[in-house]
């Protein structure tokens, strides 16, 4: 067949020791392809099966010998996959008779997580964090107030009330559904990027949150920056029902702002984002051991 010929012909050529110039410059800029192992690959198959939403949320997935028949892998293979998936917690596995591979949803908390060793590890402050927040969630209140439904406008008047609840009592407790607040404007907005993002953010700052609204201040003084809190969440939540956009989004970059300052006062504008609770662990790993 002429196809054949021509197919045979181009492979001639492009196999023939004779016609490669390994001086031309583009041979040598080329790069070594890495091939991904079989383990690799079947994490890929599964992950974007889960990601897709083909595999839900606490799906089991077939047993080992089903998915190595489907794979045509060895049980170390699969077991290797398996472990790829775990570290990303989008797979968990029960050992025992009724154990086994569970399917779990990206999580923001983990994504958050990493977001936060990162910011940490390269010695982000909480003023340049909280300065990111102060740009994106203004405009977030405006497009929740244009956009969201009556019932969300609900579940945003429940959370002021549990706020209020907290307010004198439980330092921790109230950052939390300060921080669920926060949330719900951002799902309100119906922009699933920003929401995500500002998830990651406020995951990594609440427990600074709760640090600063404990670091070295009186109770009275406390409790008058919580019920601050409390009446300008009501405020938004008041703008955002009569569906006044631009007065919503006024009214947030002003709390905002006053929010943040209580914040860096009372941590500092210079300190780095921290992850870890202080802990008197002793000596570090590695220093000064002598050996």
């Amino acid at each position: 067949m002429p196809g054949s010929k021509v197919g045979a012909g181009t492979m001639g050529s492009m196999d023939a020791p004779s016609s490669l110039n390994v001086s031309s410059p583009s041979v040598s800029s080329l790069r070594k392809v890495r091939v991904p192992k079989a383990s690799e690959m079947i994490a890929q198959e599964l992950r974007s099966q889960i990601v897709r939403g083909i595999l839900e949320e606490g799906a089991s997935l077939p047993s080992e010998r089903e998915l190595m028949e489907r794979f045509g892998v060895s049980r170390p293979t699969l077991r290797e996959a398996f472990r790829i998936l775990e570290s990303e917690h989008l797979v968990s596995i029960a050992r025992g008779a009724h154990g086994g591979a569970r399917v779990h949803l990206p999580d923001v908390a983990v994504g958050a997580n990493y977001v936060g060793l990162l910011l940490q590890a390269r010695g982000t402050t909480l003023a340049d964090l909280y300065a990111v927040r102060e740009l994106i969630e203004p405009p977030m209140a405006r497009m929740c107030a244009e956009s969201c439904s009556e019932e969300h406008i609900g579940l945003m008047q429940d959370c002021v009330a549990l706020e209020k609840e907290a307010v004198d009592s439980d330092a921790t407790l109230f950052a939390s559904y300060a921080n669920r607040f926060h949330h719900l404007v951002a799902t309100g907005s119906g922009n699933t990027t920003l929401e995500t993002v500002t998830s990651l953010l406020s995951l990594i700052v609440e427990s600074h949150i709760a640090a600063a609204i404990r670091a070295k201040r009186s109770s009275g003084e406390r409790r008058n920056d919580n019920r601050l809190a409390v009446r300008s969440h009501q405020k938004l939540v008041k703008l955002i029902g009569s569906r006044d956009g631009m007065a919503a989004e006024e009214h947030w970059r002003a709390y905002m702002k006053a929010a943040g300052e209580v914040m860096l006062r009372a941590l500092g504008t210079t300190s780095v984002v921290d992850l870890f609770a202080p802990q008197d662990l002793g000596q570090p790993i590695g220093a000064g051991s002598g050996r």
